[in-house]
C-alpha cells in the first residue's frame, strides 16, 4: 500500500504518493486471535486482493509472529482512507503509513524510502540533480497527488527551477499506477527522465522491458521539504498494547522485513534517529507526503 506514497494536503496525497480495542490487542473469534488489516485491493507493489504485494507479505509475517490469523478488510486508497478503515472499526492495523501520521498511533518505522530520479540505463547523460542546466529542456515525468505539478516535493523542486513547461504529470489514479505509466513512457522514449516515489519506481523498473537506473533525488538548496520518509504501521490512538506488540515484532524480524523489501526492489535510506525525527516533523507540513501512504 504505501506506496502506496505525511502532511495536510500532502498527507492526503501520499495516502492517495497508505474498532476500539482498549487494552485488547486483537479481535477475538471462535478460532482464536485475528489481526485485521485494511489494505487497497489493487495497489501493487504494496497490496492486492491476491496478496502479492510487499505489504501483504509483511502483514503475513507479523500476524504469524503474533500467533494470529490474518484477515483483510479491503478499502480502496483515497480521500478519507483512515476514517473509513481504522476509524470505522473495519480493521486494527494499517501497513505502510508515514511515521508520525496524524490521527493515528504509529509504530517504530521499519524502513525509509524517498523520491528517485529514474533514467534509462543506456541514457548517455542521465538526469540526477535539480541543478542540471537541462531541466527546462527535458521531458520529465512526475506523479501527481493534487491538482498541480507542485503537489509532490519533486514537483515543487522543478517549479522552483522554472522547469514546468515540458514536465508531464501522471495522476495517481488510473488504469495503471502512475509510476508504471511514467516508466513505460520513459522506456518508449516519450520521456527523458522521471521523478518517482522509490518503492513504486524500483518495482516497475524491475519488470519493465528496458533496464532503468535509479538515483536518489536530493532537495535543491533552499527547499525546506523532505524527500525521504520513514514508513511505519498504524493503529488507533487508544491501541497502545497493539502498538507495543507490533514494535516488538518489527524489531525482532527486521532482517526478514528487509529481505522482503529487497525482493521488491524498494530503495532505502538509513533509519537513523536524527534524520528520522527531522523528516517526520517536516512531514506534518502540507505538500510533503510520498505517494502511497494514507491520510
Amino acid at each position: 500500500m504505501s506506496s502506496r506514497c505525511p502532511s495536510a494536503r500532502a498527507a492526503r496525497g501520499l495516502l492517495a504518493l497508505v474498532v476500539a480495542l482498549g487494552t485488547t490487542a486483537f479481535a477475538a473469534d471462535d478460532d482464536g486471535r485475528t489481526l485485521r488489516v485494511c489494505a487497497d485491493p489493487a495497489n501493487l507493489p504494496y497490496s492486492d486482493r491476491a496478496e502479492r504485494g510487499f505489504e501483504n507479505r509483511i502483514a503475513r509475517l507479523v500476524a504469524a509472529e503474533l500467533g494470529a490469523r490474518l484477515e483483510y478488510a479491503w478499502q480502496p486508497l483515497g480521500r478519507g482512507f483512515v476514517r473509513k478503515s481504522l476509524g470505522s472499526g473495519a480493521c486494527d492495523v494499517l501497513v505502510g503509513v508515514p511515521a508520525g501520521l496524524e490521527r493515528v498511533l504509529t509504530t517504530r518505522p521499519y524502513y525509509r524510502s524517498g523520491y528517485v530520479f529514474v533514467n534509462r540505463a543506456d541514457a548517455p547523460r542521465p538526469l540526477v540533480s535539480f541543478d542540471d542546466g537541462r531541466l527546462r529542456e527535458l521531458r520529465i515525468g512526475v506523479q501527481l497527488i493534487g491538482d498541480d505539478l507542485a503537489a509532490t516535493p519533486p514537483g515543487h523542486a522543478l517549479a522552483r527551477r522554472g522547469a514546468v513547461e515540458r514536465v508531464v504529470g501522471y495522476p495517481v489514479f488510473g488504469e495503471l499506477p502512475a509510476a508504471a505509466r511514467a516508466e513505460a513512457d520513459l522506456a518508449a522514449g516519450r520521456l527523458d527522465a522521471a521523478l518517482l516515489w522509490g518503492p513504486q519506481a524500483g518495482y516497475f523498473a524491475a519488470s519493465g522491458p528496458v533496464r532503468m537506473r535509479l538515483t536518489a533525488a536530493r532537495a535543491p538548496a533552499g527547499l525546506a521539504m523532505p524527500f525521504t520518509f520513514a514508513i511505519a504501521m498504524a493503529v488507533r490512538q487508544e491501541d497502545r498494547a497493539l502498538q507495543a506488540q507490533l514494535d516488538a515484532v518489527l524489531a525482532r524480524r527486521a532482517f526478514d522485513i528487509a529481505a522482503i523489501l529487497d525482493d521488491y526492489g524498494v530503495p532505502r535510506w538509513p533509519l537513523d534517529d536524527v534524520a528520522s525525527a527531522r523528516a517526520d516533523a517536516a512531514a506534518t507540513r502540507a505538500d510533503a507526503v510520498p505517494i502511497g501512504a494514507r491520510p
